[in-house]
Parts: structure tokens; C-alpha cells; sequence
């Protein structure tokens, strides 16, 4: 049976650099398990399946039941058995339904928190991971998307590696899936991504990648142009697969991959001109097309640079390119304790490693840090992005908060706070770490945990905001307060990372204001990918976060906060679609005094669905347009969303009726336990991959509730 293991780590290749706090593993205990428990995971895993094979149409993320099922039984001392409210359909929604639904979600909020403090969760979604087949024979990019030849021929290829045979599988799945591939054209339309992948296993040729010159490395970090000045996921993205491209790496050509060069590609192996392929890319992937100027780029390079560059003694200078780029990786992997930036830079930096010395203790580190990337849940073992702990510790504690009631915390928020405590960025990375494409993490926090190490703006602002409110609590509750010099670390980071011109604020590293450098983006799957830019929701949270942080400690660089804040509604103003998506009330913007809050209210009420709920199609995040989910569903995520929208934008002093009518939602959606069912996939990024948050379903239902019974009820 599986376990999940908290805060753990041992063995010559780990280190940590605060004891592990935050990391989540799971290992296999064939002795583990009462008969009991093991049929509740095997009863979990049927049911998944079940509802799989009831509505492919659908094919929602895991509930993670199997890390529930653990950590409820660890925290058995918690009470769930609290009857749920039910309220009839012309019934209204009264403060003690509401009390109770709250209470609920508190409780089982605690029982599913992990021991160090964090909320474990998988984070997970995209198909190129670790994906299911869908119903065509293929597999998508994400979870709940449509065929594509990256997530089919991928995983067909993972499948044959891991043992599957070419028409094994149930109901034929194996055959399916190569028919699947071959009727759109075979692997030579896989992305680019996908065909370096497929280069270094050996079943697609380095001829029919377009160049990713590892000299780029060796020019002057002033030119416009240079890498350095990329966005970190596409520099560390790029970096690795450059070297590889430059050693034309691929591995030993077995009898599998012989068979593979035969199963995946329409036309015998040897008899496929490579060079067309370069720019093949299967039209069920393609979301942002190579520009002309990016085609025009790549063919000079092909044809003029790489035949000069792979002769002597210009070969010279490949070599030296591509021990730069081993340096960088080799600096950016024990800077993260060889945990990396995230899946797709760990895999490649592991070949990397291989490439170089497959016996070298490199790569052993590497494979030490293999299993934070795993997430097992009722639907199977996935590839995860690295991890949402502090992401979602922040979110949950904040919910808790909002709930007030004091007499339900238990040890939760002591946990919590000592989470977000250990887990913040205490140092800078070694060394002179700015000519490594790096910078300043001291005082930041990060998507995951604190070995990982690079810094994320909104999680640095949130785990900001939960210290801040949990200092204004009595010891006895929340634990020791943070020191000071804490706050004031993070309050330098978040500064840091706001554009002087635009007002807004990033993701990793400051806004590079370069766009023009977006037209040399070689996905074909992502938008935005080449540079750092500004993001709404970043520079919200950073709001919130300062304006909190300089009505508690006034006196600490106010001046500069002030001018910060303003600059950033000023960002948050123009972004402001037409029809009033997106919002600002912790600067005292309200629906009376600001157009733009009113224009947001109004947006929310005018998507509300009859039944009273909310609900939007992940197909709004790469059309760039609002779409309601099929059939007008609700799903209770953003349900929540926009109650909480509705409550700070002051709506329970105009008129109660929408906020009711979700309320009433949620209350009669939660479950015998307290928990709520997992819907539609809520998370999204470079607006074309979908990430599943299990937690959210948790958090925000309870984070809604809490908000509106304090502005509903605020005397009780």
C-alpha cells in the first residue's frame, strides 16, 4: 500500500536546507494497509474509473482520495460527523445553515493538514506529464482537452518503455492510440518540445529539429536578444535542450526503439525527409504559430550556421557553448537542492547529466529529488508541476482566518504558521549568483517549498499577508509571531519585482520590457513564454499585501510602498477588460467611488447563472474570451470566486439576493464529511495548459462561506 511521508529525507544524495519541512514523497509498503483501508483505495480507484468510463465528454480531475483517506485517519481525533444542512429549494439560507457548512469545511480542512503544517495536494493537470487516454484513442495536452500529438505519441512512447506492449491494453487502448497518431500524421507533427524528447530516445532525428544553438550562451548578456534575458522557464527550458541538440545526444538504439522508429511515423524510418519535419507541427497542437520571422531565423540558422559550426575548428566553440550551459544547470540544480524549476527542466537537465557522465554524481542527486515530482491519487501515479505547498498553505490559511471561529482552529493555524515560517527564503543563492542569470531570493517564498528556491511574487505576497494576520492573534492560537526583519525581507522582494514603467508586477524575476522578443517564441503550444511580463492577479495579491504591511508597520519605507501601490492601480485600472472582468477594494476603491469596481460587480452578476452559481470554460483562458461551462453549469471554485468578488465589492449592502443563491449552492454541494466534490479543472497557465489544484475545492467553498456570514451576520 501507499504512503504519503511528510518531511522526510535520507540517504548521500538529499539535502535540505531547513529539514525537509514542506517535502511530500510517497513510497510503496507492501506490508502496509489494514484489509479495510486497502479496499477503500481499491474502492477509490474504481470509482474513479467508473465515472471515467460513465462520461468521457467529462473527464474531471482526480479528488485526491487517496491522501484524504490517510490524513483523516491520522487526525481521527477530529469530528466529521456533523449532519449536513440541506435547504429546500424555496427555504432561505439562515446564519445556523451556514454556521454548520462552516464548521464542516473547517473540520475537514484540519483533518487533511499534514503534520508539518502544509496541505498536501497534487498539482497537476497537464497531459505532456502524465496523462489518461481519451475516448478517440489519444491523450491531450491537459486534463479535459482533446488529442494532440505531444500528449499522444508521448505517452504512447512512455507506455512501450514502461512494458506495454504495441496492442496491449484494455479494450485495445495501445492500438487506438497508435491509430490515433498515424491518422494524424505520425510523430514528425509532434511540437518542438515533444521532438527533442523523441531525439534523445532515438525515435526521431536531430535533422528534424529546428537549431537550439547552445552559442547563444556565449554572447554578451547587454544584447537585446540574449537568453539571459528570457523568461526563467523558458532560459532553464531551452538551456538543456540546447545542449543536447549541440551533442546530438540519443540513446543506445535498442530493439524497442527500432520497433518504436516503425510504430509512430507514417513512412518506414529511413525513408522520412527530416528537414520537412522541422516545421511540422500536427494542427490539433498548434496554438501559436512560428512567426516569420522565427522561421526565417531557424532556416539561417539551419542552413548557413550549423554546417560551418559542426566542423573544425569552429566545433571548438560548440564545445565551449555547451560546458557554459552545464555550468548554469549544474549552478541552478544545487541551488534548488536538484529539485529544479519544474518537471519538464528536471527530466532534461537529468539527460543532461547522463549525457555528460551517466556514472558522475550528478545525475545520483537528481534522481534523489525524482520523487517530489510524484503524486499518486485514485486515478493512478502523474508527474506533478513540483508542488503548490506554499501556495496553497497561504489560501487555506487565510480561509481559516476568515471563518472566525476561534473555537474551531485547534492547532491549525500554529501549524500553518510555523509552515510559512520555515518554509520562507532566507538567502540569497550562492556565490556571485547574478552572472548566473539569477536573482535576489532572500525574503521571498516559493510555489512549493523552500529547497526549491526560486522565488514566485504571489506566493511571496500571500505567505506575507498570513503573517501579517497571524501576528495580530493572541500567541495561544496562531504561535510566535515572525520577526520583523521577515516581513521586511519580503516587503524588498515584492518591490523588486515591479515594472517602472507599466506599475505592474511579475511572476519570478522583473518584467523584462522587450516584447517584440515574444515573436521569436518557438512552442508552438504557449503564449507569452519568451519574456517576463506583468501579470492582474501577481499585482492584486501585491497590493493587498503592502497596503496590509504599511497600516501595521507604518514607519518602514512608507514613502516608497505608497508610490508602489499607486503605480500598481494604475496597472490594475487599464488591464481592466470592457466588460468589467477581472478587481480593488483594499485600497478603498468601492462600487460608489470607482467605475472599475462597479464595471467588475457588474461583470459577476451578469454571469450569474439561474440556479445562482458561476461557472467558466477553461476554453476562455486560450480564446481570451469570457465562456460560460456547457450547459451553463455551476462549479463551485469560481462560484466562490466571484462570491467572494461580490462580498468585497460590498453587494451585501445593496442587494443579499445573489449572495443567498450561492451560498445556498454551496451549502447543499458539501458533502457527509465536509469536503466538496471535485468539478472541472480551475487552474490555468500561458493561457494554454490547463493545472488541476486539488485543494481548491477545499479552500474557496470554505473561504466564501466565512466571508459571508461575517457581512451577512456581522453582530453574531
Amino acid at each position: 500500500m501507499w504512503k504519503l511521508k511528510i518531511a522526510e529525507g535520507k540517504g548521500p544524495y538529499l539535502f535540505s536546507t531547513n529539514n525537509y519541512v514542506g517535502r511530500q514523497i510517497w513510497e510503496f509498503d507492501p506490508d502496509a494497509g489494514t484489509l479495510e483501508e486497502r479496499e477503500a483505495v481499491e474502492q477509490a480507484r474504481q470509482g474513479y474509473k467508473d465515472n471515467f468510463k460513465k462520461d468521457r465528454t467529462r473527464a474531471l480531475p482526480c479528488a485526491d482520495l487517496l491522501m484524504r483517506l490517510q490524513l483523516k485517519k491520522e487526525n481521527k481525533n477530529i469530528d466529521l460527523s456533523i449532519p449536513a444542512e440541506r435547504l429546500g429549494e424555496i427555504e432561505e439560507v439562515k446564519y445556523e445553515a451556514v454556521t454548520t457548512a462552516l464548521r464542516k469545511a473547517i473540520r475537514l480542512n484540519r483533518a487533511i493538514q499534514s503534520c508539518d503544517g502544509h496541505w498536501p495536494a497534487e498539482n497537476a493537470g497537464p497531459m505532456f506529464f502524465t496523462p489518461p487516454l481519451n475516448d478517440d484513442g489519444g491523450w491531450g495536452f491537459y486534463i479535459e482537452g482533446h488529442s494532440t500529438m505531444i500528449g499522444s505519441a508521448l505517452s504512447y512512447v512512455a507506455l512501450r518503455l514502461l512494458g506495454e506492449g504495441p496492442d496491449d491494453g484494455e479494450n485495445g487502448a495501445m492500438t487506438k492510440a497508435r491509430k490515433w497518431i498515424l491518422d494524424n500524421g505520425g510523430a514528425t507533427g509532434i511540437p518542438s518540445w515533444g521532438k527533442t524528447y523523441l531525439s534523445v530516445l532515438g525515435v526521431y532525428e536531430w535533422a528534424g529539429c529546428n537549431p537550439l544553438p547552445p552559442e547563444f550562451w556565449l554572447f554578451p548578456s547587454f544584447l537585446p536578444y540574449h537568453p539571459a534575458k528570457m523568461w526563467c522557464y523558458c532560459r532553464t527550458t531551452y538551456m538543456p535542450m540546447s545542449y543536447l541538440y549541440g551533442k546530438k545526444y540519443h540513446g543506445p538504439i535498442t530493439d524497442l526503439v527500432k520497433s518504436l522508429r516503425q510504430e509512430i511515423h507514417t513512412k518506414p524510418y529511413e525513408e522520412i525527409c527530416w528537414n520537412k519535419g522541422r516545421h511540422n507541427c500536427c494542427k490539433e497542437d498548434l496554438y501559436y504559430p512560428h512567426t516569420y520571422v522565427q522561421d526565417l531565423l531557424w532556416d539561417g540558422l539551419h542552413y548557413l550556421s550549423e554546417p560551418i559550426i559542426t566542423r573544425w575548428p569552429f566545433n571548438k566553440i560548440r564545445e565551449r557553448a555547451m560546458q557554459k550551459a552545464i555550468k548554469y544547470m549544474r549552478y541552478g540544480a544545487e541551488s534548488s537542492r536538484y529539485i529544479t524549476i519544474g518537471c519538464v527542466e528536471k527530466s532534461l537537465h537529468m539527460m543532461c547529466c547522463w549525457a555528460e557522465d551517466p556514472n558522475g554524481d550528478e545525475f545520483k542527486y537528481h534522481l534523489a529529488r525524482v520523487p517530489d515530482y510524484l503524486w499518486l491519487a485514485e486515478d493512478g501515479m502523474k508527474m506533478q508541476s513540483f508542488g503548490s505547498q506554499i501556495w496553497d498553505c497561504a489560501l487555506a490559511t487565510q480561509a481559516l482566518i476568515a471563518s472566525n471561529m476561534v473555537e474551531e482552529y485547534g492547532d491549525s493555524l500554529k501549524k500553518a504558521h510555523f509552515y510559512i515560517k520555515e518554509s520562507q527564503v532566507k538567502e540569497n543563492p550562492a556565490g556571485d549568483f547574478r552572472s548566473m542569470y539569477r536573482h535576489f531570493t532572500k525574503g521571498s517564498w516559493t510555489f512549493s517549498d523552500q529547497d526549491q528556491g526560486w522565488v514566485v511574487s504571489d506566493c511571496t505576497a500571500e505567505s506575507l499577508k498570513c503573517l501579517l494576520l497571524l501576528s495580530q492573534m493572541p500567541s495561544e492560537i496562531a504561535g510566535e509571531k515572525a520577526d520583523v526583519e521577515r516581513l521586511h525581507d519580503a516587503v524588498n522582494v515584492l518591490l523588486y519585482l515591479q515594472s517602472p514603467e507599466s506599475g505592474g508586477f511579475a511572476i519570478w524575476e522583473p518584467p523584462v520590457p522587450q516584447p517584440y522578443l515574444q515573436d521569436l517564441n518557438p512552442s508552438e503550444l504557449f503564449a507569452d513564454i519568451v519574456v517576463e511580463k506583468e501579470h492582474v492577479e501577481c499585482t492584486a495579491s501585491i497590493i493587498q499585501a503592502l497596503v496590509t504591511f504599511k497600516r501595521l508597520h507604518p514607519g518602514h519605507i512608507k514613502k516608497e510602498i505608497e508610490t508602489s501601490v499607486a503605480k500598481a492601480i494604475h496597472f490594475l485600472e487599464e488591464k481592466q477588460w470592457p466588460d468589467g472582468s477581472w478587481g480593488l477594494t483594499s485600497v478603498g476603491k468601492t462600487y460608489n467611488n470607482s467605475e472599475a469596481v462597479c464595471r467588475a460587480i457588474g461583470f459577476l452578476l451578469s454571469t450569474q447563472n439561474e440556479e445562482g452559481g458561476w461557472g467558466e470554460s477553461l476554453e476562455s483562458c486560450p480564446s481570451m474570451k469570457y465562456q460560460p461551462l456547457e450547459g451553463n453549469r455551476t462549479n463551485l471554485v469560481q462560484t466562490s470566486w466571484a462570491m467572494l468578488g461580490l462580498l468585497y465589492g460590498g453587494q451585501a449592502q445593496r442587494n443579499l439576493t445573489p449572495l443567498h443563491k450561492a451560498a445556498k449552492i454551496l451549502i447543499n454541494a458539501q458533502m457527509v464529511d465536509g469536503d466538496f466534490p471535485q468539478q472541472e479543472i480551475t487552474g490555468v497557465y500561458m493561457k494554454n495548459c490547463m493545472l488541476h489544484y486539488a485543494q481548491y475545492r477545499n479552500i474557496f467553498p470554505m473561504w466564501a462561506l466565512g466571508e459571508y456570514r461575517k457581512c451577512v451576520w456581522p453582530s453574531s
